[in-house]
């Protein structure tokens, strides 16, 4: 087995997480298309700048939106705190 550095160990851990936030980020964003519609470029690119513990709150409160404002005030909540 070859030996891995832990700079090695932490790009590796780096990458597996951002995977992970990526996967997320790309299913909220086809719950929210199919629930609201199509999204803005620019509520798109607010979501994918989300860290992956807000993407996992925005992925249960979209449970609760019925139009694209309340995702918009979500993610202005977002922008504040």
């Amino acid at each position: 087995m070859p030996y891995v550095t832990s700079v090695e160990r932490i790009g590796l851990q780096k990458g597996i997480q951002q995977g992970i936030q990526q996967g997320e980020v790309a299913v909220v964003l086809r719950l929210l298309n199919r629930c609201l519609g199509s999204l803005s470029p620019a509520q798109t690119a607010q979501i994918q700048g989300l860290t992956l513990e807000r993407v996992e709150e925005l992925s249960e409160s979209l449970l609760d939106f019925k139009t694209v404002a309340d995702l918009d005030a979500w993610l202005n909540k977002q922008s504040v705190e």
